[in-house]
């Protein structure tokens, strides 16, 4: 089964953590030759920031993008990265893996339209608007309490800054996905208003089964589901079941079950052509019963036995994300000149 999982932390860990290591093998949950044997398509490889961690995010990220760059070129027998959605094809008849660059923290743009094309020229082609502090673009929907402590249940309704309307239109001409990840109620909606392509939340589960914030109400997947957008499964455990104030004494594990569990009231609510995977990968701390992503292909196993179709499964792991970046990924001509993307066909997309 082809796997394209729509974000992962591979490359701000190896920026922070290990510099030394390499993105074709590590102790991570993603290298290379993990998802070679995992069955992966495409992997998009997210530049997250924390901003109250750098002095600053856009330096960091560019930095970020340089390491990426270079592990890509020190494995370009294995992969190789899509900035036209013609490459995806293109690499796997060479019968590479597909790398597509994402950032998260929309504080990386410094609320400037000509940093966001210039991450456009630099291979960007999805940015997740916030992450967990306000920033020129909006708010996140993650709030803390006056000791610092994460209110988990509670939503926000704090949408857009004009700043931030003006950045997603441009995201939206250029054909950069617009990820609603960790944004504010209000922002959502605002992405709802001001665009018209199809958007993705890349990494949140269903708030129905698990009432954290960071996942979606039943009211945005169906509204996600119209607009042809998708959502991909988080494999934190906070997200997947409600957080506890329980001690552990071992690391938590996110479990094959609780993943299928979120899929299927996802599927019930917005169809299954919303359904995708978005791991959060090497961004999380907890274990994952498959452990890293050689193992993905148990979650197709667990899928199939718990009743959902071949077809429907092909969609969850690939085909709905491929659709999605057939309607707004940019695409070249033959002479290598951008084309106007295809105009989203959004019809049928529920059932």
């Amino acid at each position: 089964m082809n796997v394209i999982d729509m974000h992962c932390d591979t490359i701000a860990r190896l920026y922070s953590e290990n510099r030394s290591a390499s993105l074709r093998r590590s102790s991570f949950h993603i290298d290379l030759e993990k998802l070679q044997k995992g069955g992966y398509l495409l992997q998009n490889f997210a530049l997250f920031v924390d901003q109250k961690e750098t002095e600053n995010p856009l330096e960091t990220a560019l930095a970020m993008t340089d390491l990426y760059y270079r592990e890509l070129e020190k494995n370009k027998d294995l992969v190789a990265p899509v900035l036209y959605l013609e490459d995806l094809e293109e690499n796997r008849k060479l019968g590479k893996l597909s790398s597509l660059l994402t950032l998260e923290e929309g504080e990386i743009l410094k609320g400037s339209l000509a940093n966001l094309r210039i991450f456009y020229r630099l291979g960007v082609r999805m940015i997740a608007l916030t992450w967990n502090y306000d920033n020129q673009i909006g708010s996140p929907n993650l709030q803390f309490d006056e000791q610092g402590e994460p209110l988990f249940s509670v939503r926000s309704q704090r949408g857009l800054t004009e700043c931030g309307i003006e950045l997603i239109r441009e995201m939206e001409r250029l054909g950069i996905l617009i990820d609603v990840s960790h944004l504010s109620d209000g922002g959502f909606y605002d992405v709802l208003k001001y665009t018209s392509a199809p958007f993705v939340a890349s990494h949140s589960n269903a708030a129905s089964v698990c009432n954290v914030s960071r996942n979606l109400t039943d009211d945005m997947i169906r509204a996600l589901a119209e607009r042809g957008g998708v959502m991909g499964l988080n494999f934190c455990t906070d997200f997947l079941r409600e957080p506890t104030c329980e001690i552990h004494t071992s690391m938590p594990v996110s479990t094959i079950s609780q993943m299928v569990q979120h899929l299927k009231y996802i599927s019930n609510v917005g169809g299954i052509e919303v359904c995708a995977l978005g791991s959060d990968f090497d961004g999380i701390s907890n274990g994952v019963e498959f452990t890293d992503a050689s193992g993905i292909q148990a979650l197709a196993d667990a899928l199939s036995r718990n009743g959902f179709s071949s077809s429907d499964i092909e969609k969850i792991f690939y085909k709905n994300v491929l659709r999605l970046y057939q309607d707004v990924l940019p695409r070249r001509n033959s002479d290598g000149i951008l084309q106007k993307r295809r105009q989203p066909d959004t019809a049928g997309h529920r059932q």
